[in-house]
């Protein structure tokens, strides 16, 4: 893992999270980071069951984070790097928070221990960015992160058969870009 403040208050996150048990999964720009894709980020996003944020609530703010402004629920951060820690739950929907067949998995049934943290698995990574960059314009860099994985990592196109049916043929388009991409 690399060195500066977000990777330090990663590491920092990590330990007690693990340390209270509570059960997480890095998605968005460090989990890409994490599974070899690297990308700049200055947050830390993590997936939570709704059990899992009121264990952070009740363990952690005012014990080392505190929410990124009044009132925030979702949003904290650790005060000694001011790196922001963004919160997402099992059940929510990805991109435009609307329901769609993709919804945030459950960290425990969907993550995987890597370099000494739990990340989503790059199935569902790869599942939730489509589902979030289709249907929010705001999103579209999720879309180029799939494309980017693709090459990055060298994935095959069977991966879409272990994906969920409403984002295949947006896997598939990205995986054709990205094989023209790369004979540029």
């Amino acid at each position: 893992m690399q060195a500066g403040k977000v990777h330090q208050a990663l590491r920092r996150l990590a330990q007690h999270l693990d340390r209270e048990g509570i059960d997480y999964a890095l998605v968005e720009g460090m989990a890409l980071n994490l599974w070899g894709y690297t990308r700049e980020t200055v947050d830390i996003d993590i997936l939570l069951t709704d059990a899992g944020l009121a264990a952070v609530h009740a363990r952690l703010i005012g014990r080392g984070y505190e929410p990124a402004f009044e009132g925030a629920r979702k949003s904290f951060r650790d005060p000694e790097t001011q790196v922001r820690i963004e919160a997402l739950t099992t059940g929510e929907f990805p991109g435009d928070g609307k329901p769609k067949p993709v919804a945030f998995p459950d960290p425990r049934e969907a993550s995987i221990d890597r370099d000494g943290y739990r990340l989503i698995q790059l199935e569902k990574l790869i599942e939730l960015k489509p589902a979030s960059g289709l249907s929010a314009a705001h999103r579209l860099r999720d879309l180029a992160d799939v494309q980017d994985l693709i090459i990055a990592l060298g994935l095959l196109p069977e991966l879409q058969d272990s994906l969920d049916a409403s984002v295949r043929g947006e896997y598939a388009r990205m995986w054709e870009a990205a094989q023209s991409a790369q004979g540029e």
